[in-house]
Protein backbone atom coordinates (compact mmCIF):
# COMPACT_ATOMS: atom_id res chain seq x y z
CA UNK A 1 0.00 0.00 0.00
CA UNK A 2 1.61 3.29 -1.11
CA UNK A 3 1.00 6.02 1.30
CA UNK A 4 -1.93 8.27 -1.12
CA UNK A 5 -3.98 4.99 -0.88
CA UNK A 6 -4.71 6.38 2.37
CA UNK A 7 -7.10 9.86 2.82
CA UNK A 8 -4.63 12.36 4.20
CA UNK A 9 -4.91 16.11 5.28
CA UNK A 10 -1.71 17.66 3.84
CA UNK A 11 -0.70 21.69 3.17
CA UNK A 12 1.35 23.40 0.99
CA UNK A 13 2.92 26.36 3.05
CA UNK A 14 4.92 28.95 1.24
CA UNK A 15 6.50 31.96 2.42
CA UNK A 16 5.22 35.05 0.22
CA UNK A 17 8.69 36.51 -0.20
CA UNK A 18 9.68 35.37 -3.60
CA UNK A 19 8.05 34.07 -6.74
CA UNK A 20 7.88 29.94 -6.47
CA UNK A 21 10.11 28.33 -8.42
CA UNK A 22 10.61 24.40 -9.68
CA UNK A 23 11.03 23.24 -6.04
CA UNK A 24 7.81 25.20 -4.71
CA UNK A 25 5.79 23.29 -7.57
CA UNK A 26 7.08 19.97 -6.84
CA UNK A 27 6.30 20.16 -3.34
CA UNK A 28 2.80 21.63 -3.68
CA UNK A 29 2.39 18.46 -6.44
CA UNK A 30 3.49 16.16 -4.13
CA UNK A 31 1.14 17.50 -0.99
CA UNK A 32 -1.69 17.28 -3.07
CA UNK A 33 -0.84 13.58 -4.34
CA UNK A 34 0.32 12.51 -1.31
CA UNK A 35 -3.53 13.55 0.73
CA UNK A 36 -5.02 10.68 -1.92
CA UNK A 37 -9.02 10.80 -1.03
CA UNK A 38 -8.27 13.37 1.66
CA UNK A 39 -7.92 17.07 1.36
CA UNK A 40 -4.97 19.16 0.42
CA UNK A 41 -4.86 22.92 2.14
CA UNK A 42 -3.21 25.67 1.06
CA UNK A 43 -1.24 27.98 4.14
CA UNK A 44 0.47 31.45 3.99
CA UNK A 45 3.41 31.25 6.22
CA UNK A 46 4.51 35.59 6.69
CA UNK A 47 5.61 35.74 10.02
CA UNK A 48 8.60 37.63 8.18
CA UNK A 49 6.85 40.68 7.92
CA UNK A 50 9.49 42.40 6.72
CA UNK A 51 9.97 40.44 3.62
CA UNK A 52 6.27 39.77 3.05
CA UNK A 53 4.50 41.15 0.08
CA UNK A 54 1.45 41.01 -1.21
CA UNK A 55 1.88 40.87 -4.95
CA UNK A 56 3.69 37.61 -4.01
CA UNK A 57 0.80 35.89 -2.39
CA UNK A 58 -1.02 36.63 -5.36
CA UNK A 59 1.22 35.09 -7.45
CA UNK A 60 0.55 31.59 -5.46
CA UNK A 61 -2.52 31.43 -6.09
CA UNK A 62 -2.05 32.17 -9.72
CA UNK A 63 0.78 29.46 -9.80
CA UNK A 64 -0.44 26.95 -7.69
CA UNK A 65 -4.21 27.54 -9.85
CA UNK A 66 -2.07 27.02 -13.65
CA UNK A 67 -0.51 24.13 -12.02
CA UNK A 68 -4.30 22.52 -11.84
CA UNK A 69 -4.42 22.93 -7.93
CA UNK A 70 -7.35 23.72 -5.72
CA UNK A 71 -7.53 24.34 -2.38
CA UNK A 72 -9.98 25.23 0.44
CA UNK A 73 -11.08 29.11 1.14
CA UNK A 74 -10.01 31.21 3.58
CA UNK A 75 -6.41 30.52 3.37
CA UNK A 76 -4.65 30.63 6.55
CA UNK A 77 -2.64 33.65 6.75
CA UNK A 78 0.16 33.49 9.80
CA UNK A 79 0.39 36.89 10.35
CA UNK A 80 -3.16 37.24 11.07
CA UNK A 81 -2.71 34.51 14.60
CA UNK A 82 -0.14 36.23 16.34
CA UNK A 83 -1.98 35.98 19.33
CA UNK A 84 -2.56 32.31 18.86
CA UNK A 85 0.97 31.64 18.97
CA UNK A 86 1.83 33.62 22.20
CA UNK A 87 -0.88 31.84 24.08
CA UNK A 88 1.47 28.34 23.09
CA UNK A 89 4.25 30.37 23.93
CA UNK A 90 3.01 31.00 27.31
CA UNK A 91 1.99 27.47 27.92
CA UNK A 92 5.60 26.41 27.36
CA UNK A 93 6.93 29.75 29.31
CA UNK A 94 4.49 28.04 32.41
CA UNK A 95 6.23 24.76 31.94
CA UNK A 96 9.75 26.53 32.39
CA UNK A 97 11.32 24.96 29.28
CA UNK A 98 11.57 28.48 27.39
CA UNK A 99 14.10 31.04 28.30
CA UNK A 100 15.01 34.47 27.22
CA UNK A 101 18.42 35.51 25.37
CA UNK A 102 20.14 38.46 24.92
CA UNK A 103 22.78 37.58 22.68
CA UNK A 104 22.94 38.94 19.24
CA UNK A 105 24.95 36.72 16.46
CA UNK A 106 27.83 38.97 16.85
CA UNK A 107 28.12 37.99 20.55
CA UNK A 108 27.67 34.06 19.56
CA UNK A 109 30.34 34.32 17.42
CA UNK A 110 32.58 36.48 19.56
CA UNK A 111 32.29 34.05 22.11
CA UNK A 112 32.47 31.12 19.91
CA UNK A 113 36.32 32.31 18.46
CA UNK A 114 36.91 32.90 22.09
CA UNK A 115 36.95 28.88 22.57
CA UNK A 116 39.69 26.21 21.40
CA UNK A 117 39.69 25.82 17.91
CA UNK A 118 37.35 28.51 17.32
CA UNK A 119 34.14 28.43 14.72
CA UNK A 120 35.99 25.17 12.74
CA UNK A 121 35.71 23.24 15.71
CA UNK A 122 31.99 24.57 17.42
CA UNK A 123 29.21 22.11 16.69
CA UNK A 124 26.81 22.96 14.13
CA UNK A 125 23.35 22.30 13.15
CA UNK A 126 22.08 20.30 10.04
CA UNK A 127 21.34 23.75 8.09
CA UNK A 128 24.92 24.46 9.20
CA UNK A 129 24.59 26.93 11.74
CA UNK A 130 26.41 26.94 15.09
CA UNK A 131 25.16 25.61 18.08
CA UNK A 132 24.11 28.34 20.43
CA UNK A 133 26.56 28.44 23.28
CA UNK A 134 23.33 28.85 26.22
CA UNK A 135 25.30 32.22 27.03
CA UNK A 136 21.97 33.42 29.00
CA UNK A 137 20.54 30.14 30.03
CA UNK A 138 21.73 29.90 33.23
CA UNK A 139 21.70 32.77 34.59
CA UNK A 140 20.16 33.81 38.15
CA UNK A 141 16.30 34.48 38.06
CA UNK A 142 16.90 37.82 39.60
CA UNK A 143 19.67 38.63 36.91
CA UNK A 144 17.04 37.73 34.35
CA UNK A 145 13.88 39.42 35.62
CA UNK A 146 16.15 42.62 35.88
CA UNK A 147 17.03 42.56 32.50
CA UNK A 148 13.73 41.68 30.76
CA UNK A 149 12.65 44.56 33.31
CA UNK A 150 14.99 46.75 31.59
CA UNK A 151 14.01 45.84 28.10
CA UNK A 152 16.38 45.48 25.00
CA UNK A 153 15.67 43.06 22.19
CA UNK A 154 15.63 39.41 22.73
CA UNK A 155 14.57 35.85 22.12
CA UNK A 156 12.69 33.06 23.51
CA UNK A 157 15.04 29.98 23.14
CA UNK A 158 13.62 26.01 23.61
CA UNK A 159 15.63 24.81 26.41
CA UNK A 160 16.03 21.35 24.76
CA UNK A 161 17.55 19.32 27.29
CA UNK A 162 14.92 19.70 29.54
CA UNK A 163 12.23 20.04 26.95
CA UNK A 164 12.73 16.38 25.86
CA UNK A 165 13.03 15.28 29.63
CA UNK A 166 9.38 16.53 30.10
CA UNK A 167 8.12 15.42 26.39
CA UNK A 168 9.91 11.49 27.48
CA UNK A 169 7.64 11.59 30.73
CA UNK A 170 4.66 12.70 28.76
CA UNK A 171 5.11 10.23 25.99
CA UNK A 172 7.72 8.01 26.50
CA UNK A 173 9.89 7.52 23.41
CA UNK A 174 10.44 10.23 21.42
CA UNK A 175 10.37 9.37 17.65
CA UNK A 176 8.48 10.28 14.53
CA UNK A 177 6.88 8.21 11.45
CA UNK A 178 9.08 9.26 8.25
CA UNK A 179 6.39 7.99 5.75
CA UNK A 180 8.55 7.99 3.49
CA UNK A 181 10.82 5.21 4.24
CA UNK A 182 8.12 3.79 6.63
CA UNK A 183 10.41 3.26 9.51
CA UNK A 184 10.03 5.35 12.89
CA UNK A 185 13.00 7.89 13.57
CA UNK A 186 14.41 8.71 17.59
CA UNK A 187 14.67 12.19 18.49
CA UNK A 188 18.13 14.12 18.61
CA UNK A 189 17.17 16.52 20.84
CA UNK A 190 20.49 18.38 20.24
CA UNK A 191 20.39 18.43 16.80
CA UNK A 192 19.89 22.29 16.67
CA UNK A 193 20.43 23.04 20.26
CA UNK A 194 18.81 25.77 22.24
CA UNK A 195 16.55 27.15 18.99
CA UNK A 196 14.54 30.38 18.98
CA UNK A 197 10.64 29.88 19.12
CA UNK A 198 9.91 33.88 19.37
CA UNK A 199 11.30 37.30 19.66
CA UNK A 200 10.16 40.70 21.82
CA UNK A 201 8.42 41.83 19.01
CA UNK A 202 7.06 38.57 16.87
CA UNK A 203 5.72 36.04 19.70
CA UNK A 204 6.66 33.03 16.95
CA UNK A 205 9.12 31.33 15.07
CA UNK A 206 8.64 28.88 11.93
CA UNK A 207 9.75 26.09 14.54
CA UNK A 208 6.88 27.27 17.34
CA UNK A 209 3.79 28.72 14.22
CA UNK A 210 3.89 25.46 12.18
CA UNK A 211 3.22 23.14 15.09
CA UNK A 212 0.44 25.32 16.20
CA UNK A 213 -0.78 25.83 12.68
CA UNK A 214 -0.40 22.29 11.67
CA UNK A 215 -2.26 21.01 14.48
CA UNK A 216 -5.24 23.73 14.06
CA UNK A 217 -5.88 22.66 10.82
CA UNK A 218 -5.93 18.42 11.62
CA UNK A 219 -2.86 18.34 9.23
CA UNK A 220 -1.93 13.89 9.42
CA UNK A 221 0.52 13.89 6.60
CA UNK A 222 3.27 16.97 6.92
CA UNK A 223 4.86 16.81 3.41
CA UNK A 224 7.97 18.91 3.08
CA UNK A 225 11.36 18.84 1.30
CA UNK A 226 14.28 16.75 2.77
CA UNK A 227 16.16 20.22 3.78
CA UNK A 228 13.69 20.22 6.96
CA UNK A 229 13.88 17.08 7.87
CA UNK A 230 16.02 17.82 10.96
CA UNK A 231 13.67 20.11 12.10
CA UNK A 232 11.01 17.41 12.80
CA UNK A 233 13.41 16.84 15.91
CA UNK A 234 12.12 20.12 17.15
CA UNK A 235 8.35 19.86 16.35
CA UNK A 236 7.31 16.54 17.53
CA UNK A 237 8.60 17.82 21.04
CA UNK A 238 6.92 20.95 20.96
CA UNK A 239 3.51 18.72 19.85
CA UNK A 240 3.87 16.51 22.93
CA UNK A 241 4.59 19.61 25.40
CA UNK A 242 1.77 21.40 23.91
CA UNK A 243 -0.66 18.21 23.84
CA UNK A 244 -1.10 18.13 19.98
CA UNK A 245 -1.76 15.42 17.82
CA UNK A 246 1.30 13.22 16.19
CA UNK A 247 1.18 13.62 12.46
CA UNK A 248 3.44 11.17 10.18
CA UNK A 249 5.82 12.85 7.96
CA UNK A 250 7.14 12.38 4.21
CA UNK A 251 10.37 14.54 3.61
CA UNK A 252 10.31 13.94 -0.62
CA UNK A 253 13.96 14.35 -2.70
CA UNK A 254 14.82 18.23 -3.39
CA UNK A 255 14.44 19.53 -7.10
CA UNK A 256 18.16 20.77 -7.71
CA UNK A 257 20.39 22.42 -10.33
CA UNK A 258 22.90 20.58 -12.63
CA UNK A 259 25.47 21.32 -10.06
CA UNK A 260 23.62 19.48 -7.74
CA UNK A 261 22.63 23.07 -5.56
CA UNK A 262 19.01 23.06 -4.31
CA UNK A 263 16.54 26.04 -5.88
CA UNK A 264 16.53 28.98 -3.70
CA UNK A 265 14.06 31.76 -3.74
CA UNK A 266 17.68 34.12 -2.30
CA UNK A 267 19.71 32.32 -5.60
CA UNK A 268 17.13 34.20 -7.83
CA UNK A 269 16.07 30.73 -9.37
CA UNK A 270 13.95 31.12 -12.13
CA UNK A 271 10.17 31.34 -10.76
CA UNK A 272 6.76 29.08 -12.01
CA UNK A 273 5.99 32.03 -14.14
CA UNK A 274 8.91 31.92 -15.94
CA UNK A 275 7.95 28.76 -18.05
CA UNK A 276 4.16 29.79 -18.60
CA UNK A 277 5.62 32.76 -20.17
CA UNK A 278 8.14 30.78 -22.42
CA UNK A 279 4.92 28.58 -23.26
CA UNK A 280 5.19 25.32 -20.93
CA UNK A 281 1.40 23.90 -20.15
CA UNK A 282 1.63 22.27 -16.50
CA UNK A 283 1.16 19.18 -17.99
CA UNK A 284 4.60 19.97 -20.37
CA UNK A 285 6.38 21.34 -16.71
CA UNK A 286 5.27 18.27 -14.83
CA UNK A 287 6.68 16.04 -17.19
CA UNK A 288 10.00 17.38 -18.38
CA UNK A 289 11.08 20.13 -15.82
CA UNK A 290 10.29 17.84 -12.35
CA UNK A 291 11.48 14.59 -10.67
CA UNK A 292 8.69 11.86 -11.06
CA UNK A 293 6.12 12.43 -7.98
CA UNK A 294 6.28 9.25 -6.03
CA UNK A 295 5.18 7.81 -2.86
Amino acid sequence: MTTQDTAHITRFAPSPNGRLHLGHAYSALMAHKLAGSGRFILRIEDIDLGRRRQHFIDAIYEDLAWLGLSWPTPVMIQSSRFDIYKTALNRLREMEVVYPCWASRADIRDYINTQQGGREAWPVDPDGAAIYPGLYKDISPSKRDAMMWEGGNYAWRLDSEKAAAIARQKNGVLSYFEASQQENVDINPGLYGDVILARKDIPTSYHLSVVVDDAAQDISLVTRGMDLQGATHIHRILQILLEYPEPEYYHHELVREADGRRLSKRAGDIGIDYYRDQGYGPEQLIGECLPPLTG
